[in-house]
This record gives C-alpha cells, structure tokens and sequence, in this order.
C-alpha cells in the first residue's frame, strides 16, 4: 500500500520539511497531571497546610524548583526546596507505580511516528529518575532521545530543553514540531522557534495566528503535524 505520509525530510511545495518531533510527557503522553497534584496535596496535608485549588493552574507544567517555591512561599511550609522535592517526587512514584494511563491518542500516535521513522525526543520538566520509570510504560524505543529538566540549566519556559533535544537530534528547531499540554510549555517551544501544537491539559491554551490548539492527540498524526510546517514562520 502506497502511503500518503510523506517522508520526514521529504520538502515540501513551500520548501519546508519536518524533520522531527519533539514531546512533551505529563499531560501530554501520559494522563499523570493529576498525580502530581495529589501528590502536592498529600505532602502538605502532611506539613500541616492545605492547599488552595487554584494554585493548581499555577503549578501545572513548570521545573519542580518553581512549583514547589510557590507552594512554599504560599502556605509557609517548614522545609526546603529541596526537601520538598524529594518528597514530591516519592509521592508521584507511588502513584505511576500503581497506574499509569496514557492520554488518548498517544499510543497510536507513538507508533506512527515509530513506523515512519520519525526522529523523536521526549522532552520534560520532570527529573530524569521520573522519566526512566514512565518510560518503562510508553517504551523507550519510541525516543530517539530525552530530556529531562533536572539535566538542563534552565527548564520550561526557557527555550533550552527544545534547542537541546534539536541539537541532539541534529535537526532546525524551526523544522520540529512540538506538542505540549501546558502555558509553560508552549512558551518553551515558541521560544525555541519551533512549530507548536497545543493539547491543553488542566488549564486552557488560547490559539494564535501561528499556534495550533486541539483538544485531544486524537486530532494530531503526521499527515497534520507536517501542514505545521507549511505555515509563515513568526516574525
């Protein structure tokens, strides 16, 4: 059977090409948001504070050193950042540890972009000890590399884990199509100048002229994700 994909690398009538696929994971690839913030409730339930329901769209898909600092600073909690990072990570292990549902569409998205031989990075805000257990889930033979946002200076919504997962890719970050759930991931990936699609998770992501928003990865595949490239670069 003939495909209609076409191949990465393959230029396209405007002379653009799609040369890889950089994702995010939690919210994005796997349905974990939710644990993270059980997580944050129980270790401060524990510390004595609550926490504030609002507070969740702030935390959401940030380096652990901002989410946890802001919690810090909100309830006045007797322990440090680092500390604090500790026990956060053990409580969210615990939780993939009993389950760990992958978002709708992912699966199959994953396994299209294998068949199609589609270099892809893994890129995430979360430690390196959190990304090898989920990987052990969505199978590490779909990333031709990670990224793991205690393995860079500065995380999301800096620029640097996109510009690193390209440069280990050997691709333009302008040729990557990024798919992120989050505000602060978003702005990672536009900052690197890549071409980003948006799957919001816990927050809404409003669309731009040069910012696609969908509600589910159902809606992404690769046939789509090279129409990204075709658009007018930002100015």
């Amino acid at each position: 059977m003939t495909s209609t994909v076409p191949a990465v690398g393959t230029r396209t009538a405007d002379g653009s090409t799609l040369q890889a696929v950089l994702l995010d994971m939690d919210g994005t690839l796997v349905d974990t948001e939710g644990f993270w913030w059980e997580a944050e409730v129980e270790v401060f339930a524990r510390l004595g504070h609550a926490l504030d329901e609002a507070w969740r769209e702030v935390v959401v898909g940030g380096p652990m050193s901002r989410s946890a600092g802001f919690l810090l600073e909100s309830t006045g909690a007797n322990v440090t950042v680092e500390e604090l990072t500790v026990l956060l990570n053990e409580g969210f292990e615990r939780r993939i540890g009993r389950a760990l549902p992958l978002m709708p569409g992912a699966a199959r998205l994953l396994g299209e972009l294998a068949e199609h031989r589609v270099p892809t990075a893994l890129v995430s805000a979360s430690h390196r000890r959190i990304i090898d257990r989920v990987l052990i889930s969505l199978g590490p033979q779909h990333f031709t590399m990670t990224v793991a946002g205690d393995e860079v200076e500065r995380t999301k919504p800096h620029p640097d884990p996109y510009l690193l997962a390209a440069e280990g890719l050997g691709v333009d970050p302008a040729r990557c199509a990024v798919v992120e759930d989050t505000a602060t991931g978003v702005a990672a990936g536009e900052a690197a100048g890549c071409r980003v699609v948006a799957v919001p998770s816990v927050a809404p992501i409003p669309a731009t002229p040069h910012r696609t928003v969908v509600s589910s990865l159902e809606d992404v595949d690769l046939p789509f994700l090279h129409g990204l490239m075709t658009r007018r670069p930002r100015r």
